[in-house]
């Protein structure tokens, strides 16, 4: 039996060279689903893997709405039965020129929720040994946020609904020019990331049986700075930053570790390294 993948926001930068990766790596031996939110556009972007002599097939997938998520694992679940690989990768970019306030709901509704939409959908179609990862950020950690906003994340004792109310709250705060007074920091990607690494621990936790009794895997991962259209307006030096290609090959290590392995299990892993959540 073939193995069964999906990758969102796959028809561009990291989310291409995932599919083009993996494609690669299991060849006849798997399906990899490149998700895009624009039929036109994964079209175009399975049209290019095809002329690289790989295989992948398209699934429109638009994370920020409830009925297109639970579309496609319908789709999924009728065509294969259940996932082997699952990637939530799909993000809204945000921009430095446009003030925060105009764009944390939109950004909430695509990271936050659709991270949460991804979970809540595809988790009940993981197979044994599957693999589920969302690619969130090395700013998605506690220690970014001051220590008395540290509990609205807390995953021992928060559901992911809790998290979901957290982040609309949060996103409230900066419409009405009330967040940083709260003590939240400038730039509305730190506490998104935290809420995507909080959501995943959430899911880890609630699952954690199950997992180990089936070898399946949680994790959040950090690829690090990578080169593409959403990072270059922030940051400065991109001399450092590594391609997309370069960055997919630690992803789909965690995303393809062997039969039997049980840990990383709930945590955020940078370059095959766990890094601390507190």
């Amino acid at each position: 039996m073939k193995k069964i993948a999906l990758v969102t926001g796959a028809n561009q930068g990291l989310g291409l060279a995932l599919v083009r990766l993996l494609s690669r790596q299991w060849g006849e031996q798997g399906i990899v689903y490149l998700g895009a939110r624009q039929r036109e556009r994964g079209e175009e972007a399975v049209v290019l893997l095809q002329a690289e002599g790989l295989s992948p097939q398209l699934a429109v997938i638009d994370v920020a709405d409830d009925a297109s998520v639970q579309s496609c694992a319908d789709l999924i679940r009728q065509r294969h039965g259940g996932i082997d690989v699952l990637i939530s990768n799909a993000a809204a970019r945000i921009s430095p020129a446009i003030p925060s306030a105009e764009q944390v709901g939109e950004f909430v509704n695509t990271n936050n929720h659709g991270t949460v939409r991804m979970l809540r959908a595809f988790a009940p179609l993981l197979n044994k040994g599957s693999r589920l990862l969302v690619v969130a950020s090395d700013f998605g950690r506690l220690s970014n946020l001051p220590v008395h906003l540290h509990h609205l994340f807390d995953e021992t004792t928060r559901s992911l609904s809790d998290i979901e109310n957290v982040m609309d709250t949060y996103a409230r705060a900066v419409q009405t020019g009330t967040a940083q007074q709260e003590g939240w920091p400038e730039w509305i990607n730190i506490p998104s990331k935290i809420g995507q690494v909080a959501a995943l621990r959430v899911l880890a936790r609630e699952m954690h049986e199950q997992a180990r009794q089936r070898d399946i895997l949680l994790d959040a991962v950090c690829p690090g700075l990578v080169d593409t259209a959403a990072s270059r307006p922030w940051f400065n030096n991109m001399t450092e930053a590594q391609s997309p290609d370069q960055a997919a090959e630690d992803i789909i290590w965690l995303a393809t570790l062997p039969k039997g392995t049980s840990a990383p299990y709930g945590e955020l892993v940078q370059h095959k390294r766990v890094l601390p959540f507190r």
